[in-house]
């Protein structure tokens, strides 16, 4: 799951992005509510974390740009404990929850998994393609019965192939899905994770599920 974390208390935004990191979630941080909208313009996310309080705009102002923009994607605001008007201006704009500072982290991971769930309809607990299955909460890969190991950027590439499967992905759009914000890569890193999760999902068996479309990208078929 990519998270997009806007807090604009560096500290605080350190903090949570590695504990949500170490927790198996692709954190994007940004520290303002015009980076926020600037990486909106090309990023897409399954939840957003939007803290109100923030300079140049606003989380309530974000979230506004956010909704006006037709962006469906779950949107968790945090607050102080004692901005009751901005929560209620924040839900009536369209935030899908919100969390008062301080918090506990658990809490917030749970308050993340339930968004992801109900929020978004697009996301699905399980996936397939032929007899490649994913489980997108536990993370449990399988080809037929054979459980496959996959590390976490590996996973969220056949994730995304899986939401769109039989469709053409670009490289960039994979790019986009495995890496953070101020990540530099380099430019065949998606050709290197490719071949390694062939190596996992595709070499051992006759039927080959992922296919390179030269000069675009790649496709998971389940069709001939």
């Amino acid at each position: 799951m990519k998270i997009l974390l806007a807090e604009d208390q560096k500290t605080l935004n350190t903090i949570i992005k590695e504990r949500l990191s170490n927790q198996g979630f692709v954190v994007d941080a940004v520290y303002d509510g015009q980076q926020t909208i600037d990486i909106l313009e090309y990023m897409t996310y399954d939840v957003i974390i939007l803290d109100i309080m923030m300079p140049i705009k606003n989380g309530l102002e974000v979230l506004k740009y956010i909704r006006n923009n037709n962006i469906q994607t779950p949107v968790l605001l945090l607050t102080a404990k004692d901005k009751v008007e901005d929560r209620v201006k924040g839900l009536s704009l369209g935030a899908d929850d919100y969390l008062i500072k301080p918090f506990a982290f658990e809490e917030l991971v749970a308050r993340i998994q339930a968004l992801s769930r109900r929020g978004n309809k697009d996301i699905q607990e399980n996936l397939t393609c032929l007899d490649l299955s994913i489980n997108t909460t536990t993370h449990d890969v399988k080809r037929g019965n054979i459980n496959i190991q996959l590390s976490k950027k590996e996973y969220l590439i056949v994730e995304y192939l899986m939401r769109h499967k039989n469709e053409v992905v670009s490289r960039e759009r994979l790019e986009n899905v495995t890496s953070d914000y101020d990540y530099e890569g380099y430019s065949n890193v998606i050709d290197v994770f490719i071949k390694l999760i062939r190596k996992k999902i595709d070499h051992p068996f006759e039927q080959k599920l992922i296919h390179t479309v030269r000069g675009f990208g790649y496709t998971m078929k389940d069709r001939i």
